[in-house]
């Protein structure tokens, strides 16, 4: 007989937070937003902690390179996304390792041997109207010269014409070379008037680009998460089915933190893949799992060795899979529940086994909620997948810009590999859609705001840590009228008038 779970299954929207008395200390200022990413024992400290909550989710339309330098620049970590080959992965992972502030790794790079069409397109592909003109085309090639809208007219020029016929040869260019600080980099490029300045080594191989524009950015982040080394920090995604060689591969490459990316955590095959790793690296490569919705999944991957674990099934907004399959649980609901076993597992252990919530965030109120319900960090996609750093394109569409925005179960992604019953070639059918998401602009901006909401709501419940939240926070349900009452109602907003 199948076994009945006797409770309704519930969404953050069927919550809301009352409030809890703000003292004099609960200014948004004063509130804290650390929190662990992997496991510790109480009363150490973890080896690695985030300044803000939020990791972006293992996917091909939100993580790649120039999000996750962003984000661990703005103290969260993005999951560079493993539906890729091992050597493309494991290179965005270098690219994000080797990042100085200031100091850009060039990822649009010709050779003198290409035409002014190779150009245009580049320059289509990757928004960037800067490319490095090296020997072999690659971006730490011999630099040979330079190439900007200054360089050629469209309406004029042949697309046939060659690059070594109209880019700004190398004995013209003002560079830098390797060593030299950010100020001196800003100094060269006031006192020559340039918009870029190459930085090249000893053998005029091309290492960074310093940019005037980038120049009020490159004020020191005070939230930015990196290693001892002034490295960013970085994570990658892996599989259950090529892990023995894309986990050497990623922490060859530098990867910090690695994710098991599986619509269904709770298998064997996370089990396997999860000893693998520990009984070949120990402690010195950490791993989280998932993704489970209740007690049950979270206990199996904490005692195969997760450093997290992620909770939800379902609950993203391009995700399909209860549809489909009937399977999943209400996001707040496996929350709570998962949260139990894990302060159930600290109170056995003595080990703290940080989770994550993953999806069902819709309001940024919904954050607070997360957290407030047992969450340590949050992964999101929807949300960062809007942003400027985002790897997909921005449309216009009917007058609205948009940026592309498709799930790791659609047929567009072709993931097969996370799907740990003997995944095929191809999909027999899809469990995430193909979409847009409105465009939002630069990261920081908007994380600027959303971060501003969370503090003064946690500010309202009498809480200036996540931990006090968690352990202080008065949550009630709502009802479906409540929630109309909640928003504007009974007027006619002037932007409809």
């Amino acid at each position: 007989m199948a076994i009945y779970v006797e409770e309704v299954s519930r969404t953050f929207g069927e919550y809301l937070l009352i409030p809890g008395l703000t003292t004099k200390q609960c200014v948004p200022s004063n509130v804290s937003l650390r929190t662990p990413l992997v496991k510790y024992k109480v009363g150490t400290s973890p080896a690695i902690e985030l300044n803000i909550p939020f990791v972006s989710a293992i996917m091909q339309s939100v993580s790649g390179s120039e999000l996750a330098i962003e984000l661990a620049r703005n103290g969260g970590l993005s999951f560079i996304f493993g539906s890729q080959p091992i050597a493309s992965q494991a290179e965005m992972v270098r690219k994000v390792k080797k990042f100085k502030a200031g100091f850009v790794t060039s990822d649009s790079n010709l050779t003198p041997e290409h035409t002014l069409e190779d150009v245009l397109q580049l320059i289509e592909q990757t928004g960037h109207s800067t490319i490095g003109i090296t020997d072999d085309g690659t971006p730490n090639g011999k630099l040979l010269g330079l190439v900007t809208s200054r360089d050629y007219r469209i309406s004029r020029d042949s697309r046939d014409k060659k690059v070594k016929d109209f880019m700004t040869p190398f004995d013209k260019l003002i560079v830098g070379e390797v060593g030299l600080t950010l100020s001196d980099a800003n100094q060269i490029i006031w006192d020559h008037k340039l918009n870029t300045l190459p930085v090249i080594d000893k053998n005029q191989h091309l290492a960074y680009f310093v940019f005037r524009k980038d120049y009020d950015s490159h004020k020191e982040n005070p939230n930015e998460v990196s290693s001892p080394d002034k490295k960013l920090l970085v994570g990658a995604g892996i599989n259950t089915r090529d892990y023995e060689e894309r986990v050497p591969a990623l922490v060859e490459a530098g990867a910090d933190v690695l994710c098991i990316d599986s619509s269904d955590g709770y298998s064997e095959w996370q089990y396997e893949t999860l000893k693998w790793i520990k009984e070949k690296y120990g402690d010195k490569v950490l791993v989280g799992a998932g993704n489970v919705v209740d007690k049950d999944g979270f206990f199996y991957l904490a005692e195969a060795g997760a450093d997290f674990i992620k909770v939800g099934i379902g609950g993203g907004s391009i995700c399909i899979t209860r549809e489909q399959k009937g399977i999943g649980r209400g996001q707040a609901t496996a929350l709570q529940d998962v949260a139990k076993a894990r302060d159930e597992y600290q109170a056995r252990t003595g080990i703290y086994i940080p989770i994550c919530s993953d999806g069902g965030l819709v309001h940024d109120y919904h954050m607070v909620l997360a957290l407030a319900m047992g969450a340590d960090f949050l992964m999101m996609g929807r949300y960062f997948a809007r942003f400027d750093e985002s790897p997909t394109k921005k449309l216009c569409i009917k007058n609205n810009y948009v940026k592309e925005y498709w799930g790791e179960g659609s047929n567009r992604a072709q993931n097969w590999q996370r799907y740990d019953m003997g995944g095929t070639a191809s999909l027999k059918f899809e469990e995430g859609v193909d979409s847009y998401v409105p465009y939002a602009g630069k990261m920081k901006d908007n994380l600027a705001v959303t971060l501003g909401k969370m503090r003064a709501t946690m500010c309202s419940c009498g809480a200036i840590t996540i931990p006090e939240l968690q352990k202080n926070a008065k949550i009630t349900m709502v009802s479906s009228t409540s929630i109309v009452e909640g928003g504007a109602h009974d007027v006619i907003l002037k932007d409809k008038a």
